[in-house]
């Protein structure tokens, strides 16, 4: 098919591998523009730009697609088909309307739960028991179009966001080349009404650590925001970020360290597997110790 890849971040970049090795056509590859990044701001693209042109792809960044000049450009691909994964930019009706099959995207959850900007890490911090891929045709409403295909995995304790971010990214790739294939004879099913809940964008605020909350919510809050933005908490003036935990039994006042690095909280304690210092690279809890040793009774936060 003569396909228009819409995506910006690394999740996308293993699904336009996939169309590209199914044998597609990309008529042009949209994404995010370049922005300043580092200690230097020099303007960086984003990963699926750098990965379009390393395939010797055509690509575009507009900022927006809102001018008649970047619609008429996008209709005039002629393109069979959109395939929108974490592209950014909201989509026209012009653009929606344009393809012969119109605008695919590719929905890190089983709609209608957690529309919106951020659902693996809303699904990781509300302790769902699976989350999954929607290939979705898109309208004009945030995430609200008729489900073509959906699958499902388990949510374990021990995934972070991070480690679901990268196995959804393989599912999506693999189910949009799927629903390419078999495009003709697929019939869209509408969102049921009920269930619907939105993925709001994480707040920097959400990362800090309350340690009077019970531990299973400080343990799903971790795994949430790892790699980012990190839950955090401090002791003393220093800052320490923590990327994967375990509620545990344990007692004692909230905060209070019991043992290496696990910590009492309102109903238990947690155990705290990774960790990271400013200036430092994530560690396991055994190495950040040697480095920063810290003893039963000190509190955190």
């Amino acid at each position: 098919m003569r396909v228009i890849f819409m995506g910006s971040p690394d999740f996308s970049v293993p699904v336009l591998d996939a169309l590209v090795e199914a044998g597609h056509h990309i008529a042009c590859v949209y994404c995010q523009p370049p922005r300043p990044a580092g200690r230097g701001k020099k303007e960086r693209p984003t990963p699926v730009q750098a990965q379009a042109e390393a395939l010797g792809l055509p690509v575009r960044h507009p900022r927006s697609l809102k001018g008649i000049g970047e619609q008429a450009e996008f209709i005039a691909l002629e393109a069979d088909v959109a395939v929108v994964v974490a592209y950014g930019l909201i989509l026209p009706q012009a653009v929606l309307d344009a393809p012969r099959h119109g605008c695919l995207n590719i929905h890190a959850s089983l709609l209608p739960r957690w529309r919106g900007a951020a659902p693996i890490h809303r699904a990781v911090m509300a302790g769902d028991a699976e989350t999954g891929i929607c290939i979705m045709r898109m309208e004009a409403g945030l995430d609200t179009g008729p489900v073509l295909l959906r699958e499902a995995t388990p949510i374990t304790e021990a995934d972070t966001t991070g480690a679901l971010h990268d196995r959804l990214s393989q599912m999506g790739a693999r189910l949009i080349v799927d629903a390419l294939d078999r495009l003709e004879n697929l019939h869209p099913e509408p969102q049921p009404d009920e269930g619907v809940l939105y993925a709001d964008k994480i707040d920097k605020a959400e990362a800090a650590i309350d340690w009077t909350c019970p531990a299973t919510r400080i343990a799903r809050q971790i795994r949430g925001l790892s790699p980012f933005p990190g839950a955090w908490t401090t002791h003393g003036v220093t800052r320490i970020k923590l990327l994967d935990a375990r509620a545990v039994e344990g007692q004692g006042a909230p905060g209070t360290v019991l043992d290496g690095l696990t910590v009492a909280c309102d109903d238990g304690a947690v155990r705290v597997l990774r960790a990271q210092r400013a200036g430092k690279g994530p560690q396991d809890a055994e190495t950040f110790l040697l480095g920063y040793p810290l003893t039963a009774g000190e509190k955190l936060g």
